[in-house]
């Protein structure tokens, strides 16, 4: 794959508007889903996919107005969201009753396997979440009963090889296929409750990042570092971040001060970039890329890559890597 095409600029995007069973329930009818590093878990089988290379890792995004809100659900791994920009509700609970609580710009949230979640837009303005679901294949979505009656209403029928029927469009169910069953009382039984004092204990708070300027990536003049997800990395001097159990993929955040540098370096694990705030230049492989606002690029293994700061603000990344424990880069 060519470097150009492993860079997804966010002015290139492009949605899903019909992901999901709860696509036109209302309230749910104006969101975009993206799915950025595949395949994602959307039950569209159109669902546009920009990168499919394996990551070990899945890197998706949603894109909501004020108002609107993705229904209650529950995933098979865990799940990462970043606050891009808006002010966001996650609402934890089959029926949406069990805990809420308010994330801003910056903000992360890691929300465990075997928990009914939903997510609004709760703000004025248009909003966008960054998503990291772990594994290749994240498996597919299990949904809150009310959500089969709003989608049967509405003419669609979700399968269950997790396809999604609109007999709106006069798509009917496939010869041997069955609709997938409503979740059942055991299924929602065997998942966890987190009330909105225990969801205060899966966010980390852009106030509250710990920036070290002592690890391996920091090293530098006018860089810090900060481990949002995952354990401690000895190697790389990082501390355990408050979300520290294993993710199987890693996420801390570098901060580079205008005019900053990191050097030439190799990493051994998949990396994705994503742009939070500023803009940054990654040299890789003699080649230069430019990250602005709301961009991912996908690096790859063993290539050479260099960061460098040439705006008038702090550039802030949020990066993803393989495992639970990536190597020491090394730097040339």
């Amino acid at each position: 794959m060519k470097l150009e095409q492993r860079l997804v600029k966010y002015k290139d995007l492009k949605p899903c508007t019909n992901a999901f069973i709860d696509t036109r329930s209302p309230g749910s009818d104006k969101k975009e889903n993206f799915t950025v590093i595949g395949p994602g878990v959307a039950e569209n089988p159109h669902q546009h996919v920009h990168i499919s290379i394996p990551h070990g890792f899945n890197i998706g995004g949603a894109r909501q107005p004020p108002g609107c809100l993705n229904s209650q659900h529950s995933h098979l791994t865990e799940e990462v969201f970043v606050v891009h920009f808006g002010d966001w509700d996650f609402i934890t609970g089959i029926n949406a009753d069990d805990g809420r609580i308010t994330l801003n710009p910056g903000d992360v949230i890691s929300i465990p396997m075997d928990v009914f979640r939903g997510f609004e837009n709760s703000g004025s303005v248009l909003g966008y979440l960054h998503a990291v679901l772990g594994g290749d294949d994240p498996g597919r979505v299990l949904w809150a009963p009310s959500v089969f009656e709003m989608a049967k209403d509405f003419g669609l029928v979700l399968l269950e090889n997790g396809a999604l029927v609109d007999t709106t469009l006069g798509e009917t169910i496939p010869d041997g296929e069955l609709p997938m069953p409503v979740t059942s009382a055991q299924q929602i039984a065997e998942h966890r409750v987190i009330n909105s004092e225990m969801l205060d204990d899966i966010v980390v708070r852009v106030a509250d990042f710990n920036w070290q300027t002592d690890t391996v990536m920091a090293s530098f003049d006018g860089v810090a570092e900060a481990g949002l997800i995952g354990p401690e990395n000895k190697q790389e001097g990082i501390l355990a971040s408050k979300l520290n159990w294993q993710h199987d993929f890693v996420m801390s955040a570098i901060r580079l001060a205008p005019g900053a540098s990191i050097a030439d370096h190799i990493r051994y694990e998949e990396e994705v970039v994503f742009i939070h705030q500023g803009a940054l230049i990654m040299t890789v492989d003699s080649q230069q890329v430019e990250l602005t606002k709301g961009d991912n690029f996908s690096t790859p293994i063993n290539a050479a890559r260099s960061f460098s700061n040439h705006g008038e603000q702090d550039a802030i990344a949020y990066i993803t890597r393989r495992t639970n424990s990536p190597k020491k880069p090394s730097f040339i």
